[in-house]
């Protein structure tokens, strides 16, 4: 059973699997159904914030649950509390209804490196046993933290269930749609004067297939996955060949909402203030121990992405973008 298959890498998730033929019947569930086509993926319409998803992992027989849906930008969830409600609450009702489930033989989790945060204290690159030095108070970062903690509150009381946590850098690639590749499509690109972050990408290509490998492989334990090397964000910029606009504070909220009222991209501040800092994560424990080889290094990623997006002239977006941050520099 995956979730979260309304969304594009839900979806593609469940049809990889779907597509192995050691694999009987791949369940995608979500409270809509998906646009993309799901192929052999049977879907059902379920609500992991309701106990009836445990009805339903008890009537399909379900051995694997593969957990993709947390949301990462409260535009996408309707808001910050149903953000909140989808990440957490759901993730709660789903472990809870695993617990129950004794057919439940592995848990697949699709988590992000946001759990370390991003801040100036940072370490060069972050392990899986390090904790993160800034506190979270807000957003998928929060989120993140809440919703490992009860994984590993499941994988204590169920001892007899292999869990695995893919902590995932940023997917990037041409059919992925986030706040990180709106933010590097914009006409002219906002940074932050003074700093230039860290970054680590995880091709779109390489993140389904890990999340496959996590599936059909017997791996526990908690993984740092990204593509090799790290780009820093002018680095980044001058691939992309647009303008940027420097400002003298991008954690401010006014400068992302006038992002948002663009229609641009959908900033929340954990995500402002990881494109201020930057995050580097530690991948050695990816090979030696989870056995895995992302085909595309992060640059080779992002270059990936830079040749799918138009290279036409700046547009009215672009206007609209500078004469808001410009209001704001002055």
């Amino acid at each position: 059973m995956v979730t979260g298959v309304s969304r594009d890498a839900g979806a593609r998730c469940a049809r990889r699997l779907a597509e192995d033929p050691s694999i009987g019947t791949v369940i995608g569930v979500d409270v809509v159904p998906p646009r993309a086509e799901l192929g052999r993926v049977r879907f059902v319409r379920a609500d992991i914030r309701n106990p009836v998803i445990a009805k339903v992992i008890a009537a399909e027989d379900v051995d694997t649950v593969v957990h993709t849906g947390v949301v990462a930008t409260p535009g996408s969830a309707g808001g910050r509390s149903s953000m909140k409600e989808i990440n957490v609450i759901g993730t709660m009702q789903l472990l809870a209804a695993c617990q129950k489930a004794p057919g439940v033989a592995k848990l697949v989790v699709k988590s992000s490196t946001t759990v370390y945060g991003a801040g100036p204290r940072d370490p060069a690159m972050f392990t899986e046993e390090m904790a993160p030095r800034a506190i979270h108070h807000h957003g998928l970062s929060k989120d993140a933290v809440e919703v490992e903690g009860y994984v590993r509150g499941f994988a204590r009381r169920r001892p007899d269930v292999c869990v695995s946590t893919l902590r995932m850098a940023n997917w990037i690639g041409p059919k992925t749609d986030s706040p990180m590749t709106r933010y590097f499509a914009l006409p002219v690109v906002p940074t932050v004067f003074g700093y230039d972050a860290r970054l680590q990408f995880l091709h779109e290509d390489d993140g389904v297939e890990a999340i496959h490998h996590a599936t059909v492989e017997e791996l526990p334990g908690t993984f740092n996955l990204a593509g090799d090397g790290v780009l820093s964000l002018s680095q980044a910029i001058r691939r992309l060949g647009r303008p940027t606009l420097r400002l003298p504070s991008f954690t401010a909220s006014s400068t992302a909402a006038v992002v948002r009222r663009a229609r641009l991209a959908d900033f929340s501040p954990d995500q402002i203030t990881f494109l201020t800092y930057g995050r580097g994560v530690d991948t050695t424990r990816m090979r030696s121990e989870f056995g895995f080889e992302p085909k595309y290094t992060t640059a080779e990623a992002f270059d990936d992405f830079r040749r799918s997006l138009g290279t036409g002239a700046v547009t009215r977006a672009s206007g609209l973008l500078r004469a808001g941050l410009g209001a704001l520099r002055g």
